[in-house]
């Protein structure tokens, strides 16, 4: 780990409990120790005393709600969180947050989330976790949509470094008619198959994904429009315009912080 990633969460962190949080840190391999850091960063300047808090999906976020938990602990604030999957669900239970819902809070102050690629205007792509429809719901319910990430997923433009394509949440009965569809919107749809199980992947609405590969730049606006205006399509992995600012945990130990 580099001195300046080190002073850097030394500073954010302040005193560390008999050593050990700063030796988990140290501990850390670069890629991880930036994701940490942004994660870190970014709970410290959004998180607040009553802050109803939606919690994204991701390596990155665990780190987040990591630095949430010891946040909680040690300054006494409240926060309610409302996570995007089971993923989120169990991280907050297993650190001890108060968990709730759309339901009982159906208005959030800040969601902080992962990416998969995130381009110079804050446009996501999401959903390699397989995610993004209830990760977009939770957005959507929010006032403000924070990324977290490491350096590598900061491109100029989408398509730089992430080569999976966009993930599209589809109705089963309809992969089909929609892959024939996504192929006249100069899309290669790849049904995305499961690694643990026969078949396809199942997300946790119980619907398919299929992986849009692209080539070159588009109008993700209106690429993202012709998508959830096609039967079948339940989301999209497109994120334009959510993002209000991105924090980078960079590979020289800083964090980059871009707003929109």
């Amino acid at each position: 780990m580099s001195r300046f990633l080190l002073r850097h969460i030394t500073c954010l962190y302040g005193t560390f409990n008999g050593g050990s949080r700063l030796q988990h840190v140290m501990s850390l391999s670069p890629v991880e120790a930036a994701k940490s850091a942004a994660a870190l960063q970014a709970v410290k300047e959004n998180v607040f005393d009553g802050c109803r808090l939606g919690v994204g999906s991701g390596s990155t976020v665990v780190y987040a709600v990591q630095h949430l938990a010891n946040l909680v602990k040690t300054s006494g604030i409240t926060v309610t969180c409302v996570p995007t999957s089971f993923q989120a669900k169990q991280l907050i239970l297993e650190n001890q947050l108060e968990l709730s819902d759309l339901s009982r809070c159906p208005v959030l102050d800040v969601v902080i989330d992962g990416a998969d690629e995130c381009d110079t205007l804050l446009t996501l792509i999401k959903g390699g976790g397989g995610c993004h429809l209830q990760e977009k719901i939770v957005a959507s319910c929010s006032r403000k949509m924070v990324v977290i990430a490491d350096y590598r997923k900061k491109s100029q433009n989408l398509g730089d470094q992430w080569r999976k394509g966009i993930p599209i949440e589809v109705v089963p009965m309809a992969y089909v008619p929609v892959s024939r569809k996504l192929v006249e919107y100069n899309l290669e749809p790849v049904l995305r198959m499961a690694k643990a199980k026969a078949g396809p992947v199942v997300t946790d609405n119980g619907n398919f994904v299929i992986d849009a590969m692209f080539s070159g730049q588009h109008s993700w606006k209106e690429l993202d429009v012709k998508l959830n205006t096609t039967p079948g399509i339940v989301e999209t992995g497109l994120f334009v315009g959510y993002a209000k600012a991105a924090y980078f945990g960079m590979e020289d130990g800083t964090v980059s912080v871009v707003h929109a």
